[in-house]
């Protein structure tokens, strides 16, 4: 006779908690190192910055362990490295330009990833369950464009390096499209649950791909048009890639049709050929592009020729973290950050930090597909394929792939209203893979409970 049992996976929080602390132990050596060689001496703050960021990764944990015990293990021990080197990149940058932690920018973004681990955190302690943002669909999508809509608003949106992608309110200044990537793939999951049926019904076949009826074009057009006003009126070419790719991406989830995929390409092909032949700043991006070093390129903009030579002069090795120029190249901290590592770090520590951003986006894809609803297998996809396209976007447009388009690397760019997207887009992976990877009541307890419960109403 044999027995069957069920045995509850292992929720992983140990491995994380081990993760964390190698992760954090990581970033204190590269703290380390870089005091070493630009001052000869260990930095004298270290103990206090060191504590105080293992205490915030440490604080997210117990968080993890409280209310997402079976969240998968791997992804606050990937963000945390990745958010990590990025201060320390930064703090190295600031060193170049002579400023101290006091006054720099380094110390700024310490706060603002704090602030954005409490943010997230408490995504976790108030989201329970990641379907019921499904309710808020629509509410979601009005929110999402309303943010894309904001810096277009004459009082307080404004005009940064030839794009207007952020709002300002006295001494503070936000991007409100980094909060709307996370609303919008809200609302794409709740809209494609309802409707990918119809849009899964096969129309002609047409050079041997099926292509879907044309009455259901109109969502895909309607937001290839949206993504080329955010072109046309806010100038920012990230923002709108990254939108229309979103969409595109989830479509294909949902339906499974490699059409809509054609169809998206086509379309978006179509609206960037038109963008580059009506407006002057395509025009400029594209010159960059093709012809970084042209003596009119070089006219316009040396930023990426800047950033392509230092990553050359750190070759395969690297200069050695805090050997290197990087402060030479503009806004060596933000959008060139990519650039700034090549050169310190060279191609090898370059690929380790693609391989993370690779790890990080494999989990999310892998909790779209343990979960058990529809729902959230396109939430943890859409958020999933929003980290890889903008790093995509970022990689390839500083290493002439595709036009360089303004965007930043997720948690290593300095700025506050990336980081907050991000560590709450993390959060509510966190919370789906908590739901994918919990153990299914077991029935047969159940029963037992209830028939217990039977038997003790029938002798009162």
């Amino acid at each position: 006779m044999s027995t069957v049992s069920s045995v509850a996976p292992r929720s992983g929080r140990t491995t994380e908690l081990v993760l964390v602390l190698g992760a954090v132990g990581i970033v204190g050596l590269a703290y380390v190192n870089l005091g070493l060689a630009t001052t000869g001496t260990v930095p004298p703050g270290l103990a206090a910055l060191g504590l105080g960021y293992l205490g915030v990764s440490l604080a997210f944990h117990v968080v993890l362990r409280w209310r997402a015990k079976y969240a998968d293990p791997l992804l606050l021990p990937i963000v945390t490295l990745l958010n990590g080197l990025g201060l320390v990149m930064i703090h190295r940058v600031d060193i170049a330009r002579g400023r101290d932690i006091a006054d720099g920018v380094a110390l700024r973004q310490l706060m603002w990833s704090a602030l954005a681990v409490a943010i997230a955190a408490g995504v976790l302690v108030v989201l329970r369950d990641h379907r019921i943002l499904r309710r808020y669909t629509y509410v979601a999508g009005v929110v999402g464009f309303s943010l894309l809509l904001l810096p277009l608003l004459p009082v307080i949106g404004t005009s940064e390096f030839g794009s207007r992608i952020w709002i300002r309110l006295g001494p503070f200044s936000f991007q409100p499209g980094e909060i709307a990537k996370i609303s919008l793939a809200v609302f794409f999951a709740g809209y494609l649950v309802q409707t990918r049926d119809a849009l899964s019904v096969a129309g002609r076949k047409i050079l041997g791909l099926t292509l879907p009826r044309a009455r259901d074009l109109g969502p895909i057009l309607i937001a290839w048009l949206a993504s080329l006003g955010v072109l046309v009126f806010e100038r920012d070419l990230g923002s709108s890639l990254l939108f229309f790719g979103l969409f595109v991406a989830m479509l294909y989830v949902a339906t499974e049709r490699v059409s809509w995929i054609a169809i998206g390409l086509g379309l978006f092909g179509a609206g960037a050929y038109v963008a580059y032949l009506a407006f002057a700043h395509v025009q400029v991006r594209v010159l960059l592009w093709l012809h970084t070093f042209s003596p009119e390129a070089l006219q316009t903009s040396d930023q990426l020729a800047k950033g392509l030579m230092g990553m050359a002069a750190g070759g395969m090795v690297g200069t050695g973290l805090g050997r290197g120029r990087p402060d030479l190249t503009y806004l060596a901290e933000s959008d060139f950050i990519i650039p700034s590592f090549g050169e310190e770090l060279g191609l090898v520590g370059l690929f380790a930090i693609l391989v993370l951003y690779a790890l990080l986006v494999e989990r999310g894809l892998r909790t779209s597909l343990g979960t058990r609803d529809g729902f959230g297998k396109l939430l943890a996809a859409g958020l999933s394929f929003s980290l890889a396209l903008q790093c995509f976007v970022v990689v390839g447009g500083v290493t002439r792939v595709i036009p360089l388009t303004g965007l930043t690397a997720p948690f290593l760019s300095s700025g506050g209203s990336s980081l907050l997207a991000n560590w709450t887009l993390l959060a509510i992976l966190l919370r789906i893979s908590d739901h994918a990877r919990r153990p299914l009541p077991d029935e047969s307890a159940q029963n037992a409970v209830g028939e217990a419960r039977t038997e003790v109403v029938k002798l009162s």
